[in-house]
């Protein structure tokens, strides 16, 4: 039987991941899959007096704009685009980043203001259970400033918009989502990928992050159609993202199928229809397909080498505060690291369950492609055994159901699931946060 506070979260639990290309919110009533934006903001800055004339006054005080109004206003303001920014950077936001913090607060405020109006004509509406997912190397002061800016978009709604906020690590999100106790998770979004072993919670000292994901993806991708004649299109972000998804291949063996491709193109060959009055082709460069999978799994091949060396794609190790984001680490090596930070009794049960979570590993395998091509799941299979063959067997590696969505759905159950009487630890950075 379903306690008073439990009827009341089922329909006010609200949850926020905060990816680096993304940014996914709603409540729970949504189901299964949130709504989802660019997680992206246009400053709006150093305007002529006539186009000021054509904003709101609201969004020109806020100096801003999200979501889907900032095509609009970039198609009329092209000289505005220099100040077009995404506000994450491998997950995190610098303090002194203001603009990034500003574009964060009306992301907030742009989910909320989609549900607000129906749920505050609800007679036993008394404020949301918001849960925000952060990246798992996310430090305080971006925990903390994520608190002071629900706070002060809840005093624009008189105070009646958040009944109290907590905060989870993304990848804790997925194993929740997943009903996972041990076990460990990877998330590979647009910026990184997370390696977080997990028992009952995160084991931070085993915590390992890659400076590469889903970016990466979409580089090779524009340099390939630079290569194959296309570069007018290479400058176009949705061509590239569009052109990934559906070329993009994850090879068992970058050398032998890139062999099989130069062998016989046509077999590889491929058409995007981007739209109907933009199309491209491959078949010389069809053996390129591999490397955008590849990318996100082993860098170091002499295939990149050209394009790093040339700085048309960029991977490098970078250092944000106290944590190193490695950049050409394979993601066998970077698990297998991870794994032996914990505890030598528990190291067997969280290898033999690893789970891969976010956009950076939805590939698929084409009919007749069977022999070269592969999944995210098989490829990792592929690469622990080959470190370390005593594993082979022992490997259990899934994919979640909806790798973009995992995080958000994750979260929606810890909120729904954290009793209200659980108060806000500075110690641990769990429990509910109120400012009633």
């Amino acid at each position: 039987m379903l306690t008073e506070e439990s009827r009341y979260k089922l329909k006010y639990t609200y949850a926020e991941d905060f990816g680096t290309g993304y940014f996914k919110y709603g409540p729970i009533t949504l189901g299964d899959k949130p709504r989802i934006v660019p997680s992206r903001g246009l400053i709006l800055r150093d305007l002529p007096e006539s186009v000021k004339l054509l904003i709101p006054k609201p969004i020109l005080e806020r100096g801003v704009v999200v979501g889907d109004e900032v095509s609009k206003y970039l198609s009329s303001m092209r000289e505005a685009a220099r100040n077009l920014k995404q506000p994450l950077k491998d997950g995190i936001i610098r303090r002194e980043d203001e603009d990034a913090w500003k574009i964060v607060k009306e992301l907030v405020r742009y989910g909320f203001q989609q549900f607000y109006p129906e749920a505050a004509s609800q007679p036993d509406f008394k404020g949301y259970y918001v849960v925000i997912a952060l990246s798992a190397l996310a430090p305080d002061y971006m925990r903390e400033k994520m608190i002071d800016i629900h706070r002060e978009v809840d005093e624009e709604f008189d105070g009646k918009l958040i009944a109290a906020v907590t905060i989870i690590d993304q990848p804790f999100a997925v194993a929740i989502a997943e009903k996972a106790v041990t076990c460990c998770v990877v998330e590979a979004g647009h910026g990184n990928i997370q390696i977080v072993p997990i028992s009952y919670g995160p084991i931070r000292e085993g915590i390992v992050a890659l400076n590469r994901g889903g970016a990466e993806a979409n580089a090779i991708t524009r340099e390939i159609l630079k290569d194959a004649g296309y570069g007018d299109l290479a400058k176009d972000e949705y061509v590239v993202e569009t052109v990934k998804r559906a070329i993009g291949l994850v090879p068992r063996n970058l050398k032998e199928a890139i062999r099989k491709a130069k062998e016989d193109p046509k077999r590889f060959s491929v058409k995007v229809k981007v739209n109907p009055l933009v199309e491209i082709e491959l078949v010389e460069h069809a053996w390129m397909r591999f490397l955008i999978g590849e990318i996100i799994f082993n860098p170091r091949h002499e295939e990149f080498a050209s394009y790093i060396q040339t700085g048309r794609i960029t991977i490098e190790d970078v250092v944000l505060g106290d944590v190193v984001f490695y950049g050409e680490m394979d993601l066998a090596e970077a698990l297998i690291t991870s794994v032996r930070k914990t505890p030598v009794e528990i190291q067997e049960k969280i290898i033999s369950s690893i789970i891969l979570s976010g956009g950076a590993f939805n590939w698929n395998v084409p009919p007749g492609l069977e022999d070269v091509a592969t999944t995210s799941t098989e490829k990792i299979k592929i690469m622990i055994a080959e470190k370390v063959p005593d594993l082979a067997e022992r490997l259990n590696v899934r994919l979640v159901k909806d790798p973009q969505y995992s995080v958000w759905r994750g979260a929606v159950i810890y909120g729904y699931a954290l009793p209200s009487s659980v108060k806000w630890s500075e110690k641990y950075k769990e429990g509910w946060y109120t400012w009633k």
